[in-house]
């Protein structure tokens, strides 16, 4: 079905830039051909997608069987929040998966306490996706999910990575009783690089500045740090969260993968 964008349907779509109404109205906002394409492909589920007039003119026969809605070029600015608006958007349904911790076991899942930053969130996710981690578990403190920063950086594994949100202590209690071991990045904690890793588990890390809490932390049987390779004095206080998550998740698959003599 193809139909004109209306004033109202605008001011609505508009609205979706705030956390508030997407929550209440379980949709989100994305932006430019590529995640459009990718969701699309995806299992969610797409209600509407928003083109420019002379888009629709010149590529019309490319979509079928969605809801596309024909805007100006004042309308597109108004929804997009990219310095130069693409032609293309789409309001996606919020999936809500459910979060069951049996279903963890044998896997690696990643687990983020308090991360504020959504480029951070987004990379992570990303990541996640490259090296086949099925599932993001963050504390209900972190930044949401579908924010539309969060999707950008993920550039489009938001589509295939699952973002569960919980109450991490309880998260833990669950996954103890199922004894799924716990790794966790600390400025104390034995190399990385030398450090015998499980076949499988979660991968916990802390907030942006505070690392992971005293709370979380008594759950985490192992511990693990990123050893600075720098022989100066002065060198960097630490790694963004986002680098860190990537480096780890690197090694502990570089050892169950190709570890020696496999």
């Amino acid at each position: 079905m193809v139909a004109r964008l209306s004033h109202n349907e605008c001011k609505q779509l508009a609205s979706l830039k705030m956390k508030k109404y997407r929550s209440q109205q379980k949709l989100f906002l994305i932006e430019g051909e590529k995640l459009v394409e990718e969701a699309i492909r995806s299992d969610m589920t797409v209600k509407a997608i928003i083109v420019l007039d002379s888009w629709w003119q010149e590529h019309s026969r490319n979509i079928a069987g969605i809801t596309c809605l024909t805007a100006t070029a004042q309308q597109i600015k108004q929804l997009s929040l990219m310095v130069t608006p693409p032609p293309m958007l789409a309001v996606v349904h919020t999936p809500n998966y459910p979060l069951e911790v049996q279903s963890l076991q044998h896997k690696i899942t990643i687990a983020l306490e308090n991360i504020q930053d959504p480029g951070n969130l987004g990379t992570i996710i990303r990541i996640a996706d490259w090296f086949g981690i099925e599932n993001v578990v963050c504390s209900h403190e972190s930044v949401e999910a579908f924010n539309p920063k969060v999707i950008q950086s993920s550039m489009g594994s938001i589509f295939r990575v699952k973002v569960h949100y919980t109450d991490l202590k309880q998260f833990f209690k669950e996954t103890g009783t199922m004894h799924i071991p716990l790794v966790g990045t600390f400025l104390e904690g034995e190399n990385l690089y030398t450090a015998h890793l499980p076949a499988s588990g979660i991968l916990v890390m802390g907030n942006e500045s505070k690392g992971i809490s005293d709370g979380l932390a008594k759950h985490i049987e192992k511990r693990v740090t990123i050893p600075s390779i720098n022989a100066s004095q002065v060198h960097a206080e630490s790694l963004n969260v986002a680098m860190a998550t990537a480096i780890v998740c690197s090694e502990w698959m570089r050892k169950i993968h190709w570890s020696a003599g496999q």
